[in-house]
């Protein structure tokens, strides 16, 4: 049975505009319906600078300006193209519901929205929601073909409260690592019917060594005497195929065994995807729903301080990337140009990524489970300490536990995500008083362990590990003398590796023998036209500058081979694939070309093999266990 992730994406009943629709594709390739229809393309918009619109009737009248939907305000991509703050903005649009969704109920989605939302659907509330990376999901209850539905959405974004934001610059220009922010609709809108009793969502957890997929199904509603059927197909080969009752359960399981002849693994080298299909029944027999997605069957594990995916040692050669575009910001320009990213970090010799600082759309990891791309996943929560201020060094809310599990919840089923990191480089300090950010780092492990049990995670990567029981350890490094990066490292051989200090304080608790990576390190300045004037301009990368490609080359295939020398380490992360504004230590440039000679970037990158060898001529430790 063929996977139909691509459907073709029909304008909203009514459209007239000329242009090509943005972003046409399907935007969730793991839960797939054939009703649907994609709502991007011109909206009203109307900038509301000081967040009266609703007293000034922005939700009963035309709104003064449009915009291209999904791209941000502040991109060129939207056609608004405003920089600065805004406190809100608003959103009109109008669907009509099509010819064939008789009896059908809609469902009204938004793939992100920065960052508090409030959807009106015909002058009514429908839906709140506080969150810029994760879904929103707004029922419309049962609609008629022909009828028109007004949608109106108010995005705030205010600058004076704190909030996870990723990368976005907290003042009003780019600065250092700080880029252009984002501010209301940033993904892909689309309405799907669906009957009353379909599926919300689901869990399917691989068991590589028991060659099977336990599935759990949350249905929108309990019904006596109905069905869901899971079934598994190996290209047009049905593998397996399993009923559960509905009524019986808030959350019906299925377990779906695969035959040795049918058993394949998901690896980097192999991405193998099975098809599932899942068919709900009401008790009369009747098909109500039917979705199809995918799953790979692997399985991830610690051995010491390693981490084994099925059972090998796979040295994870990792590359940061933002997932910024020049053009369109943390939206990418099309589809192509997911793929693109991930290409661009194969061909350098990278076998995956830490996606940072923002949940990244659902197609890019579908992208990354269909060409074997090892990813991390992160929350955007930088600039978070205990210090509960507004700006860089700002408080966490209860909306980062909230947003965590909904990425989670979406995102768990990818078979190309193979660990966790819901913080990134807080700064508790370790003998004062427990902070909020404390209660929140360990909120997030324990949600994350709960949801996931079968991945490791990190509690927060870099800087203050403090959940004793994180299941890796990292630090993060941009020292760029080689032989003092060395030195640095070294220490992780007697059990006692790197750690950021702040202050000159220790900040970590201590460490104790988990699986040990250098998250970050690298970050090398190069801008060959800057390079060539003697000029830094507001170009930004880390430590001394090379003074040209030929000193890159040096500078990188020294840091890298300190860390793949190191037989105590399982892995590292460069900073970074690309350019992203001033920030110009990539790869590529921001343009996606690349800035140096890829074969002997490559050439360096592949060096870690002799770890593999080494690894496989005995030093594998015997009985790795499960991080479950």
């Amino acid at each position: 049975m063929t996977h139909p992730l691509l459907f073709p994406a029909p304008l909203p009943n009514g459209r007239t505009e000329a242009a090509p629709q943005p972003r046409p594709e399907y935007p969730r390739p793991q839960l797939v319906r054939d009703g649907w229809v994609n709502l991007n393309g011109r909206w009203e918009f109307e900038i509301d600078a000081g967040d009266t619109g609703l007293e000034r009737g922005l939700l009963t009248r035309e709104l003064s300006d449009s915009i291209l939907v999904p791209f941000a305000p502040e991109s060129e991509a939207s056609g608004v193209r405003h920089t600065d703050f805004m406190e809100a903005v608003w959103y009109r649009t109008r669907f009509t519901v099509p010819e064939g969704w008789d009896g059908k109920h809609g469902v009204l989605h938004f793939g992100a929205v920065d960052h508090d939302t409030t959807v009106w659907v015909d002058g009514v509330e429908a839906m709140r929601h506080r969150g810029g990376f994760t879904p929103i999901r707004v029922p419309l209850g049962a609609v008629s073909p022909g009828q028109v539905l007004e949608l109106v959405v108010r995005a705030r974004d205010t600058r004076h409260e704190p909030k996870a934001g990723g990368k976005q610059a907290t003042w009003y220009g780019n600065t250092d690592c700080y880029y252009t922010r984002t501010t209301g609709i940033w993904q892909t809108v689309w309405v799907e019917a669906v009957d009353e009793l379909h599926l919300r969502r689901f869990t399917v957890v691989p068991d590589a060594e028991s060659s099977r997929f336990d599935c759990t199904l949350v249905p929108s509603k309990n019904s006596a005497g109905a069905t869901a059927t899971a079934s598994l197909f190996a290209g047009e080969t049905l593998v397996t195929s399993e009923t559960a009752l509905i009524g019986s359960t808030m959350s019906p399981s299925v377990r779906l065994e695969v035959p040795a002849e049918h058993a394949r693994l998901w690896s980097p080298s192999d991405p193998f995807l099975y098809t599932l299909e899942i068919i709900l029944r009401d008790g009369a027999g009747a098909i109500t729903d039917r979705v199809s997605s995918y799953a790979g069957l692997r399985s991830i594990a610690i051995d010491g301080t390693a981490v084994l995916i099925n059972g090998d040692h796979v040295f994870q050669r990792l590359v940061l990337d933002q997932g910024y575009w020049p053009s369109s910001l943390m939206t990418a320009p099309d589809d192509a140009a997911l793929v693109a990213d991930i290409t661009l970090g194969m061909d350098a010799g990278f076998n995956g990524a830490r996606l940072h600082q923002k949940v990244f759309e659902e197609r890019y990891l579908y992208h990354a489970d269909r060409l074997g791309y090892l990813v991390w996943g992160e929350f955007g929560d930088w600039g978070v300490s205990g210090a509960g201020t507004v700006g860089h060094n700002q408080g966490p809310t209860a909306s980062f536990i909230t947003q965590w599990v909904e990425a989670l919840e979406r995102d768990v089923n990818h078979p190309s995500i193979i660990g966790w990191c819901p913080l990134n480089e807080t700064h508790q300090t370790l003998h004062d008083r427990v902070t909020v950010l404390d209660d929140v780092t360990r909120g997030m492990f324990l949600a994350t362990k709960l949801i996931d049990p079968s991945r490791p995670v990190i509690d927060a990567s870099g800087y203050a590990h403090r959940v004793r029981e994180t299941d890796v350890w990292d630090a993060h490094s941009y020292e760029q003398d080689p032989v003092a990066f060395a030195i640095e490292q070294g220490g992780i051989a007697t059990g006692e590796p790197f750690a950021n200090l702040e202050d000159g304080r220790v900040i970590s608790l201590p460490y104790e023998g988990q699986p040990f990576f250098v998250s970050e390190f690298g970050g090398i300045w190069w801008n060959a036209e800057l390079a060539a004037a003697d000029a830094g301009g507001d170009s930004w990368g880390y430590g001394a500058r090379v003074a040209s490609v030929e000193e890159f080359h040096e500078r990188f295939a020294g840091l890298v081979k300190v860390l793949t020398d190191d037989e105590n380490m399982f892995g590292y992360c460069y900073t970074q694939l690309t350019d992203t504004f001033q920030e110009q230590n990539g790869i590529y440039d921001f343009d996606r070309q690349p800035k140096f000679d890829l074969a002997r970037v490559h050439a360096v990158l592949a060096a870690d093999a002799a770890y593999e060898q080494r690894v496989r001529a005995g030093r594998v430790l015997e009985g790795a266990a499960d991080v479950r």
